[in-house]
């Protein structure tokens, strides 16, 4: 009975899912990481939401310098911006990556981007005990799935609405305008750099040099801001130029 009760307590797979559309890999990320396990600083190419389960993180970034993360504790880091981690102690965290939020309510969302402002200081916020189950229970999902079989998409992506919900509507007003503020800032600055730019250079890689970043990051990070890939982009925008001209 007891062996019994265990299998059915798992997500038993009728099919192999391997080759699912439905599947997907790398949207929730259960990490750990033992101590003095070190993640070198490099930047973003998605939004991410870092949350601590247990153990101690210490982050290095623009918004977190040498802050110590601490259990039930998280942060957000937006697309383009530099961090890095070093394991205090044996850590175990949720990164949630992404390049929109999956929203139930967007007039609530709108209300918190449109009204963010930097703080003097970044704070780690505090996950509630709504929000601490369901990390700890897709933490547990994860685990559970075979590491050959990518997490069900669809099952993904409703924990993901149920988490922007939890974050958004049970979170005072000042705390999320300042937690969402980095998203508006490093939009803007990307946006800004590429549009005054993109007529000085001559390749992709000029581009990303000037930048400050890899090729490899720069493509990837251009390709989730606008949709298209770099290269398609610059074209597009001289066949402009040319119509202009004419």
């Amino acid at each position: 009975m007891i062996e019994l009760m265990s299998k059915d307590s798992l997500c038993i797979q009728q099919k192999d899912c391997a080759g699912c559309p439905k599947a997907t890999e790398g949207i929730l990320i259960h990490r750990h990481m033992l101590r003095g396990q070190h993640i070198p600083k490099d930047k973003c190419t998605q939004n991410c939401m870092l949350f601590i389960i247990k153990g101690e993180l210490l982050v290095n970034s623009d918004e977190y310098p040498g802050t110590t993360l601490h259990d039930k504790q998280f942060i957000l880091q937006a697309i383009g911006s530099k961090h890095e981690a070093l394991a205090l102690t044996d850590t175990e965290y949720i990164v949630f990556w992404f390049n929109e939020l999956p929203l139930l309510c967007e007039d609530r969302y709108r209300e918190i981007i449109d009204q963010a402002e930097a703080p003097l200081a970044y704070t780690p916020l505090v996950m509630d005990h709504r929000l601490l189950n369901l990390v700890t229970d897709m933490a547990a999902y994860l685990d559970e799935v075979e590491q050959s079989v990518p997490p069900c998409n669809k099952f993904i992506n409703l924990k993901c609405q149920e988490l922007v919900y939890l974050i958004t509507n049970y979170y005072p007003l000042p705390q999320l305008k300042s937690f969402f503020h980095p998203i508006s800032s490093y939009t803007e600055s990307f946006h800004y750099f590429v549009m005054q730019n993109y007529t000085k250079v001559k390749n992709v890689e000029e581009f990303a040099h000037l930048g400050g970043y890899t090729t490899t990051t720069f493509r990837r990070l251009f390709r989730n801001f606008y949709g298209i890939p770099v290269y398609e982009w610059i074209l597009e925008k001289k066949r402009e130029g040319i119509l202009e001209d004419l």
